[in-house]
C-alpha cells in the first residue's frame, strides 16, 4: 500500500518532487515508449497552430509542452504549469537545449492557475487530472482559462469498471497485474516502490470515462468525449470549450 494519500495535494507534490529524476526513464520503460504515442494523440486532438497561446497543465518534465511549443512557432507561446518544483527544473533544463522554443514555466495549482479567463487557445493535461484533490474543480478551471471554441485534451490511466462485462473484468485484472507485478517491482529497484504503489490507489478514486464526460459537461464544455486508448488501459478526454 502506498504511503501517499490520493487527494492530499501536499503529499502528491512531495511524491512528484521525489520521482522527478527517474520519471522519464520509468515512463519509457514501463510503457515501452508508448506514452509518447498517446501524448501525440492528445496533441493531435488539440491541433495547435502557429501564433496560438497554449497551456500544459500538470506539465511534469515538459515533454508535451516542448511538442506544443514546436507547433505554435512562430508567434505563439506555451506555458507549462506544475505544482512540483523538481519536474519544472528538469523541464526548464530540457527547454534550454532548444532555446528557440517559446516556452515559460510556472509553479502553481492546476485547480487555481491565476490566469485570466479565456487566456488559452488550447490546452493539454497528461497524467494530472487523477492527481488533483478535486478533478471537477480542475476541469472547471481548465474551462475557465480556455477561450470559447478552444480544444483541450486530458490523457490519463483509464479507471475500468470490472463489473460491466467479462471483457472489462479481464481488462481490470490485467491492469492490476501490470501495476502490481510490473510497475511496482520496477519502481522498487530504484527505491520508489511506495511512490508507484500510489498509482493504483489513485485510480480507485478517479472518475470513470463516463463520469469524466459528465464532470466536463457540468464545467461548461460544449463538446466532450472520452476515448479509450491502449485497449482501454488509458483514456483520452477530448474537450471543446
Amino acid at each position: 500500500m502506498s504511503g501517499f494519500e490520493p487527494g492530499d495535494a501536499a503529499a502528491v507534490q512531495q511524491l512528484f518532487e521525489a520521482v522527478a529524476p527517474r520519471y522519464d526513464q520509468l515512463n519509457d520503460l514501463l510503457s515501452l515508449g508508448l506514452h509518447r504515442l498517446w501524448k501525440r494523440q492528445a496533441l493531435a486532438w488539440v491541433n495547435p497552430v502557429p501564433g496560438q497561446r497554449c497551456l500544459d497543465l500538470c506539465c511534469g518534465t515538459g515533454d508535451l509542452a516542448l511538442l506544443l511549443a514546436a507547433r505554435v512557432r512562430p508567434g505563439g507561446s506555451v506555458l507549462g504549469l506544475d505544482a512540483a518544483a523538481a519536474p519544472l527544473a528538469l523541464a526548464a533544463r530540457r527547454a534550454g537545449q532548444q532555446p528557440w522554443l517559446p516556452l515559460q514555466w510556472q509553479q502553481g495549482d492546476a485547480q487555481s492557475t491565476g490566469l485570466p479567463s479565456a487566456w488559452a487557445d488550447g490546452a493539454v493535461m497528461a497524467y494530472g487530472l487523477r492527481n488533483l484533490a478535486d478533478p471537477a474543480t480542475g476541469l472547471a478551471e481548465l474551462r475557465r482559462v480556455l477561450r470559447p471554441g478552444a480544444r483541450a485534451a486530458v490523457l490519463d490511466f483509464n479507471r475500468i469498471d470490472g463489473a460491466g462485462s467479462a471483457s472489462s473484468a479481464a481488462l481490470l485484472a490485467f491492469q492490476r497485474f501490470y501495476l502490481r507485478r510490473i510497475v511496482v517491482p520496477a519502481a522498487r529497484a530504484v527505491d520508489l516502490e511506495e511512490h508507484y504503489a500510489y498509482l493504483e490507489a489513485s485510480l480507485r478514486r478517479f472518475p470513470t470515462g463516463h463520469e469524466q464526460e459528465q464532470l466536463a459537461q457540468r464545467a461548461g464544455f460544449a463538446q466532450v468525449r472520452h476515448r479509450p486508448l491502449a485497449a482501454g488501459l488509458m483514456g483520452l478526454l477530448q474537450l471543446v470549450a
